[in-house]
């Protein structure tokens, strides 16, 4: 069915409307206006209005689906011309003519014409967005889980094998150096300040009593041997 929309006396010129109007011709309805916002001539403006006009015809007038709505034909024909005169040199008049052009767009509908998109297009897969298959799911979290087998097991068997290590890579310390280190030990006082400086020669003291006592005690028994020898 079509369906058709004017418009007189639009103050252009044919010739710049037609240059617009052989573009659009067996196009969709909605393509061609979007290419009319998109081209740089003004007459474009003119015929969009008209074809936006013939489309709420279509769909308002005669309950046409606005998709179905193709452009059969856009007719430009001449309109009334105004006549203007350019003053020029030594008192000569130029003419000047003001054309206007009446535009007639028909647009008839045709089902299947127009390429529905009733669901989005696939897009490339991208390589870090990639969504795993079910089965590859499936298989990365078993081998998540037996690396977390492996290193709970790797945890509990490390302290035993580091004290091990640590163990057999400790080396055996000289005699002298121990025997330095024990010197410096006894060496220090036990408390700082004066009371450890007096409570040092004390212990010492202390230490030399019972040392004198049993050499006394040795004495006394020799002597007492020799006495007893003697007297045999």
């Amino acid at each position: 069915m079509e369906v058709q929309a004017k418009a007189k006396w639009v103050r252009t010129s044919p010739r710049k409307v037609r240059l617009v109007a052989q573009t659009l011709r067996n196009l969709p309805v909605a393509e061609a206006i979007v290419a009319c916002q998109f081209m740089p001539k003004a007459a474009a403006r003119d015929v969009a209005k008209v074809l936006r006009s013939a489309q709420a015809n279509a769909e308002n007038n005669f309950n046409l689906v606005r998709d179905d709505l193709v452009v059969k034909e856009i007719r430009v024909e001449p309109g009334p011309m105004l006549k203007r005169g350019q003053p020029r040199a030594m008192g000569r008049l130029f003419s000047v003519f003001k054309r206007t052009s009446h535009i007639t767009a028909v647009v008839e509908d045709r089902p299947g014409a127009v390429r529905r998109r009733t669901a989005t297009l696939p897009r490339a897969p991208q390589p870090g967005a990639a969504r795993p298959t079910p089965a590859a799911a499936a298989a990365a979290r078993a081998a998540g889980a037996a690396d977390q087998a492996r290193a709970g097991r790797q945890t509990a068997t490390a302290p035993a094998e580091t004290t091990e290590t640590n163990e057999a890579a400790e080396t055996p310390r000289p005699r002298r150096a121990r025997a330095a280190e024990s010197k410096a030990q006894e060496s220090k006082p036990s408390s700082a300040g004066k009371k450890g400086e007096a409570r040092a020669p004390r212990a010492k003291a202390e230490e030399e009593k019972p040392q004198g006592k049993a050499a006394s005690k040795k004495t006394e028994a020799k002597t007492k041997d020799t006495k007893e020898k003697k007297s045999k």
